[in-house]
C-alpha cells in the first residue's frame, strides 16, 4: 500500500525539478555556445534535440508505468537527468554534449508526464483540482530558479551550478527509492483496453492540448520581442513582465486546486480562455506599460488550468490505461509546442514580431472550437 500524501509531495518535488531544470539548461544556452564555439546553426541544432529527447519520453513513460508501475521508471528518468546535467556540464566534445541533452531531454519527459499521470491515479477528489496544484509547483521552479541562479551566477561559474542541479537530480531519484508507489495496471496491455484509445474524445483533448502548449511557447518565447517592438518597455522590464506571466500562470493553479475546486471542468475551461483572450487583447490594445503587463498576467491565469483539467478529464475517462492515454495527449501537445514555434519564427522573419497576437488569436479560436466539441462529447457519456 501506498501513502497518497506522501506519493503526491514526491510527485510535486518532480514537477519542481522538472521546472528548474529546464530553466537551469536555458541559462546556461550562452555558456555553451562560448565554450564550444557554436554559430547560430549549430546551437539551434543542439537544442532542437531538447524538445525530440522530451517527446520520446513522454511516449515511453506511460505504456512503462501501465506495464510496470512508477518507482523504477521514476528513479531512472531522474538518473538519466543527472547523466544529461553532468554531461552537459563537463563535455570534452560537442557529441558528448548533444548526447547528454537528448539524455536529459528523455529523462525529463518522463518525469514531467509520470508524475502528472501518478497524481491523475491516486486522486479521490477532482482529478483537474489535484493536477492543477501540481502544476504549480513548476511553476514555482520556473520562477524561483532564475532569481538562484542570479545570486549564485557571481560566485560559481555556470558548469558548477549545472553539475549541482545534476547532483540534486540523482538525490530525488534516491529518495523515490524509499517511497511506496501505485502499482501496475496488469490488465492495461490487453488488446481491449488499448481500443479504448481510439477514442474520439481523447484526440480532441489531445488536440485541444496541441494548441494550448502551443500558445504557452509562443507566449514565453516571443513576449519580451514583442513588447520591445511595441516600444513599451525594454528588454529588463519586458523579462520582469514575463514572470509575472509565469506568476500569473501559479495563482490561477492555485486557485483552481483550492477555491475553485468546485467547479465544474466545463466551467474553469471557460474562465480561462476568456482570461487570455482578453489578456492577448490587452497586449495588442494597451499603450501603458500597466496595461500591457496586466494582459500578461491575465494571459499567464488564461493558460493555468488547460493541462490540469484536460488531464483530469483523461485521468477519469481511461482510468486503467491512464500513463498510456496521457502519453498520447503529452506527444501531440509536444508536437503542437514545436511546429507552432516554427510557424511563429517564419511569421517573424517575413511579416515581423507584432503578429504575435494575430497567431494568438488563431490559436484560442482553434481552442473555443475544441471546447464546444469536448463537453459536447463529455456530456454525451456521462
Amino acid at each position: 500500500m501506498y501513502r497518497k500524501n506522501l506519493v503526491f509531495l514526491s510527485a510535486c518535488l518532480g514537477m519542481l525539478l522538472f521546472g528548474i531544470s529546464l530553466i537551469t539548461l536555458g541559462s546556461v544556452a550562452g555558456y555553451l555556445k562560448q565554450q564550444f564555439q557554436l554559430d547560430g546553426i549549430a546551437a539551434g541544432t543542439l537544442f532542437s534535440l531538447l524538445p525530440v529527447g522530451i517527446l520520446i519520453g513522454s511516449l515511453i513513460f506511460g505504456p512503462v508505468c501501465d506495464r510496470y508501475g512508477y518507482k523504477w521508471l521514476l528513479v531512472s528518468a531522474c538518473m538519466a537527468m543527472c547523466a544529461g546535467f553532468e554531461g552537459i556540464a563537463f563535455a570534452s566534445s560537442l557529441g558528448i554534449l548533444k548526447l547528454s541533452v537528448f539524455v536529459f531531454g528523455i529523462g525529463s519527459g518522463i518525469v514531467n508526464g509520470a508524475t502528472n499521470a501518478v497524481v491523475a491515479d491516486i486522486s479521490t477528489r477532482s482529478k483537474g483540482a489535484d493536477l492543477s496544484l501540481l502544476g504549480v509547483f513548476f511553476g514555482l521552479g520556473a520562477l524561483g530558479m532564475p532569481l538562484v541562479l542570479g545570486l549564485l551566477s557571481h560566485r560559481f561559474a555556470s558548469y558548477q551550478i549545472v553539475a549541482a542541479v545534476g547532483a540534486l537530480t540523482a538525490l530525488i531519484g534516491l529518495l523515490y527509492l524509499t517511497i511506496q508507489f501505485p502499482g501496475a495496471k496488469h490488465e492495461a496491455a490487453t488488446s481491449g483496453s488499448w481500443k479504448q484509445l481510439r477514442n474520439i474524445s481523447l484526440l480532441l483533448i489531445a488536440f485541444f492540448l496541441f494548441f494550448q502548449s502551443s500558445i504557452e511557447a509562443l507566449i514565453n518565447n516571443w513576449a519580451t520581442s514583442y513588447l520591445q517592438d511595441k516600444g513599451v518597455m525594454d528588454e529588463t522590464n519586458a523579462l520582469f513582465a514575463l514572470s509575472l506571466h509565469i506568476a500569473g500562470m501559479i495563482v490561477m493553479r492555485m486557485l483552481a486546486g483550492s477555491v475553485l475546486s468546485k467547479w465544474s471542468a466545463k466551467e474553469i475551461i471557460f474562465l480561462c480562455l476568456t482570461l487570455l483572450f482578453s489578456g492577448v487583447l490587452l497586449m495588442q490594445s494597451g499603450q501603458t506599460k500597466p496595461l500591457v503587463i496586466t494582459g500578461l498576467i491575465l494571459s499567464g491565469a488564461g493558460v493555468a488550468a488547460g493541462f490540469p483539467v484536460m488531464l483530469g478529464i483523461v485521468g477519469e475517462r481511461f482510468p486503467n490505461l491512464s500513463g498510456t492515454a496521457f502519453s498520447v495527449v503529452f506527444a501531440i501537445a509536444l508536437i503542437g509546442n514545436m511546429l507552432l514555434n516554427y510557424v511563429m519564427g517564419w511569421v517573424v522573419q517575413h511579416y515581423g514580431v507584432h503578429h504575435l497576437t494575430t497567431v494568438s488569436y488563431m490559436v484560442i479560436g482553434c481552442m473555443i472550437i475544441l471546447y464546444i466539441l469536448i463537453f459536447k462529447k463529455k456530456s454525451n457519456y456521462q
